[in-house]
């Protein structure tokens, strides 16, 4: 049995953690968590619209077209 490790701290991991291919302890692991959820953009469509992902990529495109005052064909 390898050990089991954290891959950052050296702290153990949990056995059934690990046997789902996560390599990271809990606290380890919150910290990447919030960190990537920080990068995380949502923006709601309209007033009463759908909560969509917006990416860098998408961002200008999905942002315009949510702006209720400007028209659809600008």
């Amino acid at each position: 049995m390898p050990d089991l490790n954290c891959c950052w701290c050296g702290d153990d991991v949990e056995p059934r953690r690990w046997a789902l291919g996560i390599r990271c302890c809990l606290t380890c692991g919150e910290t990447q968590a919030v960190k990537a959820r920080a990068s995380w953009c949502i923006v709601q469509e309209y007033t009463k619209g759908n909560y969509q992902y917006v990416t860098a990529q998408s961002a200008r495109a999905t942002v315009k077209q949510t702006n209720q005052k400007q028209t659809r064909g600008e």
